[in-house]
């Protein structure tokens, strides 16, 4: 397997930046800390801008740190399922980033999963780290070259957050309208982390199916997610959140916006598990119907195993309210304008953690990407 390394993104393609900054990428690489870029199965570009923050190809990584054996597959099964063993079989491609004790990331570190090839099977394994006292921003970006319908994407990702410290993980998928995406994703939060996972999903695709799952396991430990998502044409869009809340004082809280048109179908899933008493947890799930022929399933679960807990959840899905149309056309929109306006309102979701430049980077995207 060849990797060709490339000193900056600005040396890719242009086709191929214009795909990757769909997904949130900052190919001028200015207000990043760091970058890698995989495309297909071959790494282009893995460095780190900052003192303190690692950023490598995963199986430097493993010969660099022998240590690191004690991390992988440990937050993943990698007999979980078809996937996970199918990821296990093939090459080590993938990232590792890391912060040393007490180092906060200046900007976010950035990487970006990238198809390339008609029909290509992608996999990865990636370790992401966050040592005690230390603070990590990640931004990654899953896309395809503007010529490519179909292929596959399996990733694992494993990531580790020791006592106080924190990882905020945006993901944003720029998929292709025949490509499986099969994310296998976990987590391990120490006494007075915090783990906040983030996705964005505004194209279509075939078929993509990801649950995370967060162990908290310290006392004090957080969890929080937020989920964008526009499924459109004749997506299959399988997506959840489960935490365990396994120590004292831990919480956790799920929002989620879906919006789904054409043939588009949804599974909207949230378990939030209480394991001690005195955790705090909520799950809300909202979705919007625009076609006929969409439909959302929504699926939230909250299993209380000990007394004291305070567990909530909200869902609600349906469609437009004629009234806000008629409003805002009294206003002086047209309909589309006004419908257009509502939606984005609805996707317009506080996405906790981010920095204000990346929160203005997200906000861009969802204009551009809200595809009425």
């Amino acid at each position: 397997m060849r990797d060709e390394k490339m000193d900056n993104l600005e040396q890719l393609p242009e086709e191929v930046k214009r795909s990757a900054e769909l997904a949130g990428i900052d190919t001028s690489e200015k207000n990043r800390s760091g970058s890698f870029f995989q495309q297909d199965n071959s790494i282009l570009c893995a460095k780190s801008r900052q003192k303190g923050v690692e950023v490598l190809a995963i199986e430097q990584a493993l010969e660099k740190h022998d240590w690191l054996k004690d991390y992988y597959w440990k937050a993943v099964d990698k007999h979980k399922d078809e996937y996970t063993m199918a990821a296990a079989k093939g090459p080590q491609r993938g990232y590792f980033l890391r912060t040393e004790p007490g180092v906060e990331t200046t900007y976010p570190l950035q990487s970006c999963l990238f198809i390339g090839k008609e029909g290509i099977a992608q996999r990865v394994h990636n370790i992401i780290i966050a040592e005690e006292d230390s603070h990590l921003h990640v931004i990654t970006g899953c896309a395809v070259n503007t010529h490519v319908k179909g292929g596959s994407h399996i990733g694992i990702s494993e990531f580790y957050v020791k006592k106080n410290a924190s990882i905020t993980f945006t993901m944003v998928h720029n998929w292709a309208e025949d490509v499986d995406v099969r994310p296998r994703s976990a987590a391990h939060v120490a006494e007075g982390g915090t783990f906040i996972n983030n996705y964005i999903c505004m194209r279509p695709v075939k078929a993509l199916q990801m649950y995370p799952t967060i162990h908290l396991l310290g006392r004090g430990a957080r969890a929080s997610s937020g989920s964008i998502i526009m499924a459109k044409k004749n997506s299959l869009i399988d997506i959840g959140f489960r935490v365990f809340l396994k120590a004292e004082a831990t919480s956790a809280e799920t929002i989620s916006r879906v919006v789904a048109r054409d043939s588009s179908k949804v599974i909207a899933r949230g378990h939030l598990v209480g394991e001690v008493p005195g955790i705090k947890a909520h799950l809300e799930c909202r979705g919007l119907v625009l076609s006929p022929k969409a439909s959302i399933h929504a699926i939230p679960e909250l299993e209380a195993k000990q007394e004291n807990l305070d567990m909530s959840h909200e869902a609600a899905v349906g469609k437009i309210a004629e009234k806000e149309i008629l409003y805002l056309m009294s206003r002086g929109l047209s309909e589309d304008e006004a419908t257009s306006a509502i939606i984005r309102g609805f996707l317009k979701v506080d996405i906790k953690g981010l920095p204000e430049k990346l929160k203005a980077e997200v906000d861009k995207l969802t204009e551009m990407e809200y595809g009425i």
